[in-house]
């Protein structure tokens, strides 16, 4: 029987040799595996990459966007996703980082899409996405503005390339981060596309120092005690680890209780008490991810 074509597509981003292969199919396969619609799934990379599935559909990063500043923390590479030609613009997309827990069904974030043009974002700072950050945007001539994290991104690419040629416009000007907001990625894409934007709601998916770990062992424990947290919890759609501090793998050799402290003085505390339905669910997750790498990694 022939697969009814895709409505949506999954987007993954990978330069360099941080990440192993088998680490990139094991995200692919869980968000198939958890899909209630098959997407097409696109990697934009820098280089063939051997042992990738065969489904994926490989686009290779415009030249611009391979200057060693841009590979670097600004992650100002990842505007690539935008640029036209890179990724196909017949359907709308989601774009995961690769360490990116996901734990429910991707496609419930297409429906943030209210309109051709929208794109979310999870809300990085106080000022929201919306009326007021786009007043404020507006009203400040572009100097303050809602931002968001870009460890998730569900767009449409047809309506978004003016990201990119806007980017790429202006560093021809300015230079390398010449404008504040070019100082990265997720900063220039809350910046130039603040009319679009809308934030992913925390009942979907949630960054994980922000909703884990506070400097209060306290207010970290009263948290996982309430129920209606506790139920949002347990029906998240994915985690991000934005971030080195707190790296899913390296969880799972934590010893009960232990805590991590972030370069914010945020805590991590590594406990059921702490992170109620998460940690079992993080646990699950990262093992099941070490099982499928060290079968990617057999000969």
């Amino acid at each position: 029987m022939q697969q009814d074509a895709p409505r949506w597509q999954l987007v993954v981003i990978l330069w360099g040799t941080k990440y192993p292969v088998a680490e990139l199919n094991a995200l692919i396969e869980t968000v198939l595996a958890r899909a209630s619609s098959p997407p097409r799934v696109v990697l934009i990379s820098d280089r063939d990459r051997p042992g990738l599935l065969p489904q994926v559909l490989l686009r290779r990063f415009p030249e611009f966007y391979l200057s060693p500043p841009m590979l670097a923390g600004g992650c100002q590479a990842k505007l690539a996703m935008f640029a036209p030609g890179v990724l196909p613009d017949d359907l709308p997309a989601v774009y995961l980082d690769i360490d990116t827990l996901v734990l429910g069904d991707v496609t419930r974030f297409l429906d943030l899409l209210d309109r051709p043009d929208r794109m979310a974002m999870l809300q990085s700072v106080v000022l929201p996405f919306g009326p007021l950050g786009r007043a404020l945007h507006r009203l400040s001539g572009g100097r303050h503005y809602a931002r968001g994290n870009s460890s998730i991104v569900v767009f449409h690419p047809a309506h978004c390339h003016h990201i990119a040629t806007s980017y790429e416009r202006l560093h021809a000007a300015h230079g390398y981060n010449g404008l504040r907001p070019m100082i990265a990625d997720e900063r220039f894409i809350s910046w130039s596309a603040q009319a679009q934007l809308r934030a992913i709601p925390k009942r979907l998916a949630v960054k994980f120092p922000t909703e884990f770990m506070w400097p209060w062992r306290w207010l970290i424990h009263l948290r996982a005690r309430l129920p209606w947290l506790r139920r949002r919890w347990a029906g998240l759609v994915a985690i991000t680890l934005p971030g080195d501090e707190v790296k899913g793998p390296e969880l799972l050799t934590l010893p009960e209780g232990a805590e991590i402290a972030d370069r914010k003085g945020r805590r991590l505390i590594w406990s059921d008490r702490a992170l109620g339905p998460v940690r079992a669910r993080i646990i699950a997750y990262y093992t099941d991810l070490n099982a499928r790498l060290r079968q990617g990694e057999q000969p």
